[in-house]
């Protein structure tokens, strides 16, 4: 098994903190997504991040609307909720917690 294989589970699990993080900065379509997480090791693809978009307005974290474009169809920009941004703050909360948790085990007891 290839070591970005071994990581898959983590950066799934972390997936949905990070597209919080990316729609709280700003109204985006998806396309604005996978531009952002390309070149990460969080790239991934419509197939992966249409589904999970979808869970999170039925959990009612984000919502979306629709506008025109000048390139084509309408798009669907998305939006936290006020729930969506309260599940940001609980994200970041722990995440700073664990992060730390992370740095400091297997360090020598400060004397």
């Amino acid at each position: 098994m290839a070591l970005n294989e071994k990581f898959t589970p983590i950066r799934k699990g972390l997936l949905e903190f990070l597209l919080l993080k990316i729609i709280a900065a700003d109204k985006v379509y998806v396309a604005d997504i996978l531009r952002q997480l390309k070149g990460t090791e969080f790239a991934t693809q419509e197939g992966t991040l249409y589904p999970l978009l979808s869970k999170m307005r039925r959990e009612k974290l984000l919502d979306y609307e629709w506008k025109e474009s000048d390139a084509g169809p309408p798009r669907k920009y998305y939006r936290l909720t006020d729930l969506g941004r309260g599940r940001l703050y609980e994200l970041s909360e722990y995440w700073q917690k664990i992060s730390g948790t992370v740095k400091s085990l297997g360090q020598p007891p400060a004397p």
